[in-house]
């Protein structure tokens, strides 16, 4: 085989896997531009690697990003506990093919992503490849480079602590996306008595604006305190855009329904919701840090795994 037909088989086999990775990568690191430079970098050290060594390229590759995206969680630690305000995870656009996929779209949620930044870099890697991609602790030990005893109390630790603060409920996606029409609606029209009828009684909304843009620093709690925030979205003008130049779009955020709000210029906020057993809004993500908006912005629906 020529050096040339080689190349192209490398690159053919990272391919294969680079929705994997993507897809792993960024639920460790809640970052969608943090995950394309871990995956960008897996590129680089499969490149330079002696291929005629490894013998399963998933499993090699699913070592290499777990691990940098690792290592690059341990880095930017400090600079998410002194963030200014709630740190939330940079929004994706998704498809309604993952928004089908009930346990793909729990598992990018943002819901599930603010519980998962509690984890510490080894027990999220750990809880990913196990509870998302169905690795075994084998497998989970030779990727995140740990003993395999060190990798079961990880991931039993990880699982019980996302269980005592993520609740799993049936997902009805129709129902979701009626609610969540019915909700901008009633906040295109200041309609405060729909908005608390479409939340729940303890409905919580954490909004992100990262000193960047002007956020609640604390998040605002109950029907009446969230309700009255929204109602007055209509009038206000915000980043120095007026009412009447904002222009909002219902689409798939992170494997559910949500909205996008634009400017003339830009994109300025997100919203995402998660649902109470009843089918109302029980939490509400808001995610208008500009450096968060990227991956919105540019418009690509990430395909994950």
């Amino acid at each position: 085989m020529t050096q040339p037909q080689q190349a192209d088989r490398d690159q053919l086999a990272f391919q294969q896997y680079r929705t994997l990775l993507f897809s792993v990568a960024y639920r460790i690191l809640g970052s969608a531009a943090d995950a394309e430079d871990a995956v960008q970098d897996a590129w680089f050290k499969w490149s330079a690697a002696d291929r005629s060594r490894v013998a399963d390229p998933k499993a090699y590759l699913t070592r290499i990003v777990s691990n940098l995206a690792m290592e690059r969680l341990r880095s930017t630690r400090h600079q998410r506990e002194t963030y200014v305000g709630p740190w939330l995870p940079e929004p994706i656009l998704t498809g309604p093919d993952t928004a089908d996929d009930v346990a793909t779209a729990d598992s990018v949620s943002m819901a599930l992503l603010v519980v998962l930044e509690t984890l510490s870099p080894l027990e999220r890697a750990v809880f990913v490849l196990k509870e998302v991609f169905a690795f075994s602790h084998v497998e989970i030990a030779e990727a995140v480079e740990r003993s395999e005893a060190a990798v079961r109390q990880a991931a039993h630790r990880a699982r019980e602590h996302v269980r005592a603060r993520r609740p799993r409920f049936t997902a009805d996606r129709a129902r979701q996306r009626d609610v969540t029409e019915r909700f901008f609606a009633a906040v295109a029209g200041g309609d405060i008595n729909t908005l608390m009828e479409l939340v729940s009684p303890d409905v919580t909304l954490w909004t992100d604006g990262g000193g960047k843009v002007r956020q609640a620093l604390k998040p605002v709690v109950g029907m009446e305190a969230v309700a009255r925030w929204f109602a007055a979205l209509g009038t206000a003008t915000y980043q120095g855009i007026e009412p009447r130049q904002m222009r909002a779009e219902i689409t798939w955020i992170n494997g559910g329904p949500g909205v996008v709000f634009r400017g003339p210029d830009r994109v300025v906020a997100t919203l995402t919701f998660d649902f109470d057993p009843e089918g109302r809004i029980s939490t509400i993500h808001n995610v208008a840090n500009p450096d968060k908006l990227h991956a919105v912005a540019d418009g690509t629906r990430h395909e994950l795994s």
